[in-house]
């Protein structure tokens, strides 16, 4: 028996990780398209027409409306049978490099943007511990190392608020990295005391600037809490908004200090961009492909003629091949 599809727009990229071919996780298949996720290669899936991919088109056809795993597990599964006796040829005759820009549903937001007025008006940035807290931030390096160790005063004046602060904190994370010996190895072993969870060593034994820049604004509070109220500095959870003792976060940062909500991403080209040596930069882009597909039964007649029946009787002439890939049924041969 031989049945042969036509189809067109047949997408051969995945946006979800996991598979069809297997029950479906509580909180659903992950999202894998954002430009972020993109940059890892394992993410950039490509799909072609696979055994499972003619299963599922074939319980199509006889009405079986379920996921092919549980088909596959049910007792009255037609083709437990014959699947072995199933064979294929995919024979695609165009294939197109497409840019779509997908939306992500579960409301992923902008790490780099936000929305509403600036509110510079925030005690933190206003009290009488404002200058000697963000002052950590106008500090060197060697400075501020120093201060780490030997808990010197602050003597240098930052310009408080969100956008400034938010602005140097974005410069010194583009500082590279720092070999873990002196005056940097002591300040570190200071940290550690201070923050035992946090680690600053990276894979080179060395330490990011950011990371001390972070943990300094911390070690800070702790310091001036002595003198002052810091309970304006501090989030619920007793942090700095947007602020870890490692790092931060532009969006978290900003979404205290201003009026609006986070920025939704609404969209990202689905593409990935690597550089190959030898080739430069090279941009993988979604893949629509329109061709036919070849099903072959090696099965006894009167299977053949039951299954034809069967298909005849569901009334299935079109469905979906892939992602929004529209196929429909062009002949059967018994």
């Amino acid at each position: 028996m031989q049945i042969i599809i036509e189809y067109e727009s047949s997408w051969r990229n995945s946006f979800l990780d996991g598979s069809n071919n297997e029950e479906l996780p509580k909180k659903g298949r992950n999202y894998i398209g954002s430009g972020q996720k993109l940059d890892k290669a394992e993410n950039f899936i490509q799909r072609e027409v696979t055994q499972d991919t003619v299963m599922g088109i074939l319980n199509r056809l006889i009405g079986d409306q379920r996921k092919l795993y549980q088909s596959r597990k049910a007792d009255d599964y037609f083709f437990k049978e014959i699947e072995s006796c199933i064979e294929f040829s995919d024979k695609p005759e165009t294939k197109n490099n497409e840019i779509v820009y997908l939306r992500n549903m579960t409301g992923s937001t902008d790490q780099n943007s936000f929305t509403g007025a600036i509110k510079v008006n925030d005690p933190v940035f206003l009290s009488d511990y404002s200058q000697p807290f963000w002052g950590i931030l106008a500090l060197d390096f060697d400075e501020l190392c120093r201060f780490i160790v030997h808990d010197c005063s602050i003597n240098k004046a930052i310009q408080t608020d969100p956008l400034a602060i938010i602005g140097r904190l974005e410069a010194l994370n583009k500082e590279k990295p720092i070999t873990d010996e002196g005056l940097v190895n002591e300040a570190r072993l200071v940290l550690n005391r201070h923050f035992p969870d946090a680690q600053y060593l990276d894979a080179k034994q060395r330490v990011k600037p950011i990371m001390f820049y972070c943990s300094g604004l911390y070690l800070q509070m702790q310091r001036l809490e002595k003198q002052y109220d810091m309970s304006s500095a501090k989030t619920k959870s007793g942090g700095i908004s947007g602020i870890s003792k490692r790092g931060f976060t532009k969006k978290d940062f900003m979404d205290r200090y201003t009026t609006g909500k986070k920025k939704k991403v609404w969209g990202n080209p689905y593409m990935r961009k690597e550089k190959v040596k030898g080739e430069g930069e090279v941009v993988s882009m979604l893949t629509k492909a329109s061709g036919q597909l070849e099903i072959n039964l090696d099965i006894e007649r009167e299977k053949a003629i039951e299954l034809k029946s069967m298909i005849d009787h569901a009334g299935v002439s079109s469905f979906y091949l892939g992602k929004k890939g529209l196929a429909y049924v062009s002949r059967i041969r018994l």
